[in-house]
């Protein structure tokens, strides 16, 4: 699985990368068939982050999800719940069609 984390207006230094990197590997344990995690973080001018987390998996559209906040470590933990349950519903979907 690849992750990508990139920034804009706002330099990606190595614990925001590990940090994000480590919360985006969490969840494979939700869906098995994730192919690639993009993160994006944007810095606006009133100092609020926005965190973008794209999810692409095999034979479905990508995941995306949104949060903006204070804080960018939290904002990236609401990001990824977001996620969660997006891949959880998905996964239910695909299993109670079957």
């Amino acid at each position: 699985m690849e992750i990508t984390v990139s920034g804009k207006h706002i330099e990606i230094t190595e614990p925001i990368r590990a940090y994000a990197t480590e919360k985006a590997n969490k969840l494979t344990k939700y869906f098995d068939q994730i192919r690639s995690v993009e993160v994006l973080a944007d810095k606006s001018s009133n100092n609020h982050f926005e965190i973008e987390m794209i999810v692409h998996v095999g034979h479905h559209d990508p995941f995306i999800a949104h949060a903006t906040g204070e804080d960018l470590y939290a904002t990236i933990d609401q990001t990824q719940d977001k996620l969660e349950r997006q891949l959880t519903d998905h996964k239910q979907k695909v299993k109670n069609h079957r």
